[in-house]
C-alpha cells in the first residue's frame, strides 16, 4: 500500500478522539489498531474485534505509522 492511500483512510477531527489520528473517520485511532498489532493479534483477530475495519484500514495504520516515524532528524 502507497503512502497516499494509507493517508486517504485515515482522518484528524480535533473534536474526536483529541485530534489523535483515526480510521475512517470513525472513533478507531491509529494507535489503537497498532496496539492490538503489538499484541500480538493477527488482522483476522483485529477484523473480527472490530467488524467496522478492513483490512486495509489494518496495513494503512502501519504505512502510517511507519511514515511519521521515518523522517531524518538534524543535529544541532
Amino acid at each position: 500500500m502507497q503512502y497516499s492511500e494509507a493517508k486517504s483512510r485515515i482522518t484528524f477531527n480535533p473534536k474526536q478522539c483529541g485530534g489523535r489520528p483515526c480510521i475512517r473517520g470513525m472513533r478507531i485511532r491509529v494507535s489503537d489498531v497498532l496496539d492490538l498489532l503489538a499484541a500480538g493479534l493477527s488482522m483476522e483477530e483485529i477484523v473480527d474485534e472490530m467488524p467496522d475495519l478492513e483490512h486495509g484500514d489494518i496495513q494503512a495504520s502501519i504505512v502510517f505509522a511507519s511514515q511519521k516515524l521515518n523522517h531524518p532528524v538534524i543535529a544541532a
